[in-house]
This record gives C-alpha cells, sequence and structure tokens, in this order.
C-alpha cells in the first residue's frame, strides 16, 4: 500500500495519523495550527472527516435521533455533527497546509458527494469509519475510485469486515488495510484487544493496525509489537479549546511522546537472529568458564574444589565439567589458570 510517498507494508515504519476530527472547534485557525502542531509531534500524516450534519442523518426530534450511552448523550445527533463537521471549504486550505508542512492528507468521506468532493482535491487515500464499514454502497464507490482505502473495525464482527472487504475486491480494489479500534469514547483499556491487530492481517492477508481512542500511549505501543502498520490517534493543539473530541485526543506533548515510544518499539521488536552483535559477544566475558581453583601437582586429580566453574569466560566451556573430575593433571598449575584440556594426562 501507497499513501502519497510512503510505502506501507510488512517491512515499513508504522504509518503515524494525527485525526483532526472537530479538534478545530469551529475554527479554521485552529485546524491550520494544529496541522503545523501534528507535524512538529512526529505525525506522517493529518486526516480529515468530510461531511455535513444533513449528509451523515436527519434532523429529527423523534426518539431514535437523541444520542445515549456515551460522551455526548442526550444531544441530537444532528446538533453534534452540525458542531463537529469540518466545513468543506476549509478543505483546500487544510490539504495544502498539509502539503506545506510535509504531511500526508486525506480524509473520511461519509457519502458519496463528500467522496467526490474529495476527488477534486486529489486525495491520496480514504479512511471507512467504524460506524461507516456496513455501509456498502459507499464502499463500494469508495472503492471504485481506486485509491487505497483503510477500513475501521470498531464496530464490525466478521461478517461485516467480509461484506466490507467483499465490496472492496468487487470493485477491483486489493489495497485495503484493516484498524482494530473499539468505539467508545475514551475507550478502556481493557477491552482494547491487541491480539486482534496480528489476527487481521493474517486472516484477511491485509496489512493491519490501530484506529484508538483509549488514554495513553500504551496501546499503540501494544499495536506495535503485535505488527501494526497504521496507528490513528485523535490530535488537538490544547484540549482547553474544548469540542466534542477533546477529552479523548492528545496534545503535541502526549503524541510527541507516543511517537517517540512507537519509534522506540519498533527498533525493539528487531529480527530474528541468534548471532551476537559485538558488544553483545564482549558480553561473554563475563559468562562462566571452568578455571583452576588451587594449585595443583602434576598428577594430582581434578575435583570439586580445584576446578570450578567462574566468572570470567576465557577459560574452558563448563560444558567439560563433569568430564574432567577424576582426572589426572600433567603439569603443575597455579590457582586462577584457565583450564585446557592438554592439561589432562593421557
Amino acid at each position: 500500500m501507497k499513501i502519497g510517498d510512503f510505502i506501507i507494508d510488512k517491512d515499513s515504519p508504522v504509518f503515524i495519523i494525527a485525526e483532526l476530527s472537530a479538534n478545530h472547534n469551529g475554527s479554521l485557525d485552529n485546524a491550520l495550527a494544529t496541522i503545523k502542531s501534528a507535524k512538529r509531534a512526529g505525525a506522517d500524516c493529518i486526516k480529515l472527516q468530510t461531511y455535513t450534519a444533513d449528509t451523515l442523518t436527519l434532523d429529527s426530534n423523534k426518539e431514535d435521533f437523541v444520542i445515549t450511552g456515551t460522551i455526548w448523550d442526550g444531544k441530537k445527533y444532528h446538533e453534534l455533527y452540525q458542531e463537529a463537521y469540518t466545513p468543506w471549504e476549509w478543505h483546500e486550505a487544510l490539504f495544502k497546509a498539509a502539503a506545506e508542512e510535509g504531511l500526508i492528507c486525506f480524509s473520511s468521506p461519509f457519502d458519496k458527494t463528500a467522496v467526490d468532493f474529495l476527488e477534486t482535491l486529489n486525495a491520496p487515500a480514504y479512511k471507512i469509519a467504524s460506524f461507516e464499514i456496513t455501509d456498502i454502497p459507499l464502499i463500494e464507490y469508495v472503492a471504485s475510485k481506486g485509491k487505497p482505502i483503510i477500513l475501521s473495525t470498531g464496530i464490525a464482527q466478521e461478517e461485516d469486515i467480509e461484506l466490507a472487504l467483499d465490496a472492496c475486491h468487487r470493485m477491483g480494489n486489493h489495497d485495503v488495510a484493516l484498524l482494530k479500534c473499539t468505539s467508545s469514547y475514551p475507550a478502556p483499556i481493557d477491552e482494547a484487544n491487541m491480539c486482534m491487530v496480528k489476527d487481521l492481517a493474517e486472516r484477511y492477508n491485509v496489512i493491519s493496525g490501530l484506529s484508538d481512542h483509549t488514554l495513553g500511549s500504551t496501546v499503540p505501543i501494544v499495536a506495535t509489537v503485535f505488527g501494526a502498520k497504521i496507528i490513528e490517534k485523535h490530535y488537538i493543539i490544547d484540549r482547553a479549546i474544548g469540542g466534542p473530541d477533546a477529552t479523548f485526543s492528545m496534545n503535541e506533548e502526549e503524541f510527541t511522546a507516543m511517537v517517540k515510544a512507537v519509534r522506540e518499539a519498533e527498533k525493539a521488536i528487531g529480527v530474528v537472529d541468534y548471532h551476537l552483535t559485538e558488544k553483545q559477544a564482549k558480553g561473554k566475558d563475563f559468562s562462566r568458564s571452568l578455571y583452576i581453583a588451587e594449585d595443583v601437582k602434576a598428577g594430582e586429580m581434578l575435583t570439586e574444589k580445584n576446578l570450578r566453574s567462574v566468572r570470567p569466560g576465557f577459560g574452558l566451556h563448563p560444558k567439560y565439567y563433569h568430564e574432567l573430575l577424576g582426572k589426572k593433571v600433567n603439569t603443575d598449575i597455579e590457582k586462577g589458570t584457565r583450564m585446557r584440556l592438554d592439561f589432562i594426562q593421557n
């Protein structure tokens, strides 16, 4: 998978996305400042959301359209999305600002009109949000554009994932990644299930990653260890500005620390290699080896008292210890001498 100039595969660094979402809190200046801040924090990409309240829901007072069971309880869907959306007239400026900062920029579209609009901006990829994974007509339309697709699986069961992937494949698009996501805001860490990052990759033969709503860096680090190649976190310049997503978004200091930890985790994973580096080999100096522990005379027998396995590791390998006990030496040997096989009488 290639998004902009960033190649995402099993050997690539983690692609780290800063999700702007509603964290502009209605201010273009905030949005532009967030892009600059995300670059400083080490993000590879800034991601937008492209919708209006009317493309997402209905302006209705019926009970079905009032949110319950979340941090937005009591709000109508239409009110929330009217507050949270990123005005479409900002998009061109945001794409341009991202490019100037050297950040990749793309978006999550929520209907066909958003896809058509993003095509005019040459969006290099598309993200399907967790709650849209069941919108097969939308996924088909996105897939038809031939761009890389990142599918978030926050509310998905196996059948939902399979239907979404089938929709992409039907349109001839196999350039698809799956993100493990827990669609709670914030998400409990004990529901993160990061072992699924590896399972998604293996089960569906895709690049996998994480769309994270937990607090802190622990889950992204664990995801990296389990093979995540994409990590997305909500990003805000300052939680004090408020907004619908502020409470579960990272600020610059936190995001910077997360990026550093993820990059260190990548290095720590390393490769399967039983060879020792020069530094590691030097450590063998501190290993055990066989030394003469008391002065012995020619013809004397080696015993547990005069032959010991001790540090450092310059003497004979301890694997010979039991073989040598009871054998006679052919020369006088001082205490502290490295044991050698040619000290043994024939």
